[in-house]
């Protein structure tokens, strides 16, 4: 027999060794969930449940994966039969043997993102005559998905969404019928499909329901904070006829809104599982005691969650969490890397230093920077500045304004345009004889006539933005000639073609801050050029050596490093000022609290006064973050400037 108290603190004993009855487990950040699940299974095999009665859901395979692997190595190789996987995992595997009671055959198909965007575009063609107003298949597609993943009305989520054309909800609800229907007719099931089919299957056919219910005497559900309503629903019907459900997570890391995830779901979880046992982790293993106290002040101005206090098992270091107030991003890149290169010289390994921030759009001086330094860095949060589409889009923009012969700008500004499709760009570009100069009235005037009918309204707006970038002489103001692409015409495109618009028209806003006043463009392009061909070639000989890790807060959660920078603690920033205005204050606060503790030895807040406003190169004032204002001055160093 295992001796469980040799292996576990008594928080982690009580809940692996709970007895029957639905139970929640508040695991804070760094206090040993994953270990405490994967006991619970080795624990309840051990006790003598059978592993096929045992029913573990995850967010991620890798987490399944994970879990299995340790309690394989506790309770041996019989723990194979235990059913364990993300939600559409399982879900995947109970359709497969019922489909045809929800309309589908048994070999139904899984369609992929192209394949189900395919569809929807097969959709959208036959109900749009005026594809050049209407939201593109990936916009519809996501708002679909949102409606199905929130059981929310997509009338009133259609009706709630920006866009830059009037959008009647009517036609998006036609279409939504229709890719229903086609999805019916080819046996197919989107991703979204393998949670609301198998819900319907459950709700519609009891006895089906009763055969999981009373299979599953166990059901173990990671991450709980992070289900939708969909994803509760299912574990409340799979764990209600023998009410053994332990359900882990932490409400102070419920920061997934925005894809579904309901905070109501665990705090309203002693309600629906009436006598729940709470079993609270507050013992941390990650942290210093002097970042966990910044953590507990952070999130302790929360009233609406389950109060818990983080305490570390770590000895204090003695160094205090650093606030540094500076001037601008410029300032605040500057001292990001100085710092960065002290952690080096003393010891740190590049992988053992993360900058985060709220949003992408946060990083882009700082990776600018980053590159001319020469300093190795692996980007999380998505593409690198210039890989990005939008940012190659601006680009080729620019260098199509700039003058002089280039095809490869002139091809990609082609593509943007409706109707344009390579072959047709190919026979322009040689009608063009193979040459085009924005500088040139007469290449201009030329390109205009050859462009087919259903382009010249957009080509029209962008032959205006280039004739003006060399009347106003906007090769000296950067800044000016992106702002006026974005705003006249790019951003219009963007919300027409993708579901996070928003997020891009913020990376180009703040890339067109980055020009300097007066700085050439063709100059800023060299640079740009000069910096990614470099960095491609390292990449390619450093392939598998991790650099400084750069990340949004979202996509950190989950990991840990010994010195953690995080940028823009101001308002308007973190908290978002986006977020702030749909009443998201509590988990933009939560959001904090996650990037504060990934941090294990060093944290390092950074709050410029100062912000450019790309369009027209002024200044923002703005204010610390209220995050930063209520952490206890006791807790925290504080400097000012650059040192």
């Amino acid at each position: 027999m295992t001796d469980w108290q040799s292996l576990l603190n008594p928080e982690q004993l009580a809940a692996v060794t709970a007895s029957d009855g639905p139970l929640l487990v508040l695991a804070a950040a760094g206090t040993g969930k994953t270990h405490t699940l994967t006991y619970r299974v080795a624990y309840l095999i051990e006790k003598g449940v059978a592993p096929q009665n045992i029913l573990l859901l995850t967010f991620t395979n890798r987490a399944a994966r994970e879990m299995l692997e340790r309690a394989t190595r506790l309770a041996g190789p019989a723990i194979g039969s235990l059913w364990s996987g993300t939600f559409h995992h399982i879900c995947h595997r109970i359709l497969r043997r019922h489909a045809d009671k929800v309309g589908y055959t048994r070999s139904f198909l899984i369609l992929d993102r192209d394949d189900a965007n395919g569809l929807i575009n097969k959709a959208l063609k036959a109900r749009v005559s005026d594809l050049k107003h209407f939201p593109k298949k990936e916009v519809l597609a996501s708002l679909i998905g949102k409606a199905a993943n929130t059981q929310g009305d997509l009338r009133e989520i259609v009706e709630n969404t920006t866009f830059n054309d009037p959008v009647d909800p009517e036609i998006v609800l036609a279409i939504a019928r229709d890719y229903a229907e086609m999805k019916r007719n080819a046996n197919a099931m989107d991703f979204d499909d393998l949670l609301v089919l198998t819900l319907k299957l459950f709700e519609e056919h009891p006895e089906v329901l009763q055969e999981y219910s009373m299979r599953f005497v166990h059901v173990l559900v990671d991450e709980y904070q992070d289900t939708n309503i969909i994803q509760a629903r299912l574990v409340d019907l799979l764990a209600s006829h023998h009410r053994n459900l332990m359900a882990v997570g932490d409400d102070f890391q419920c920061i997934y809104s925005w894809r579904g995830a309901d905070f109501r779901n665990i705090m309203d979880f002693p309600k629906r599982w009436e006598g729940c046992e709470i079993i609270k982790l507050e013992r941390n293993y990650r942290s210093v005691p002097e970042v966990l106290d910044v953590a507990n002040a952070v999130i302790a101005g929360n009233p609406d969650q389950f109060q818990k206090t983080l305490r570390a098992v770590r000895d204090s270091d003695q160094v205090k969490p650093l606030v540094s107030f500076l001037r601008d991003a410029s300032e605040q890149s500057k001292l990001v890397i100085r710092t960065i290169q002290r952690a080096l010289q003393s010891g740190y390994a590049p992988s053992d230093i993360a900058v985060l921030y709220r949003s992408h759009f946060h990083v882009v001086e700082l990776e600018l920077d980053l590159r001319r330094q020469r300093l190795d860095y692996t980007l999380t949060s998505g593409q690198g500045v210039f890989e990005s589409v939008h940012a190659k889009d601006v680009i080729a923009y620019l260098r199509l304004c700039s003058g002089g012969t280039d095809e490869f700008a002139f091809q990609r500004m082609m593509a943007l345009m409706p109707n344009v499709g390579p072959k047709t760009a190919e026979k322009i570009w040689q009608k063009m004889g193979g040459q085009f100069n924005g500088a040139l009235e007469t290449d201009r005037l030329k390109l205009s006539s050859l462009m087919p009918k259903k382009a010249q309204e957009d080509w029209a707006v962008i032959d205006h933005l280039i004739g003006e970038y060399h009347s106003k002489d906007l090769e000296h103001n950067g800044n000016r000639a992106v702002s006026s692409f974005l705003d006249t015409w790019y951003e219009a495109y963007l919300r027409r073609n993708f579901d996070n618009a928003e997020d891009r028209c913020d990376d180009v806003a703040a890339l067109a801050a980055q020009f300097e006043r007066g700085k050439p463009v063709a100059e800023f392009l060299y640079d740009v050029a000069l910096m990614t061909n470099v960095d491609a070639e390292q990449a390619r000989a450093m392939d598998d050596v991790p650099g400084i890790r750069l990340s949004t807060v979202h996509q950190a959660k989950g990991l840990e490093w010994p010195f953690v920078i995080v940028l823009w603690c101001n308002e308007e920033m973190f908290p978002s000022g986006r977020a702030l205005k749909e009443g998201d204050d509590a988990e933009e606060r939560r959001l904090f609290y996650v990037a504060v503790t990934r941090a294990k030895d060093n944290l390092f807040l950074c709050v410029p006064s100062t912000r450019k406003i790309a369009h027209n190169g002024g200044t923002l004032y703005l204010k610390p973050s209220r995050f930063i204002k209520e952490i206890p001055n006791e807790l925290v160093s504080k400097r000012y400037g650059f040192y």
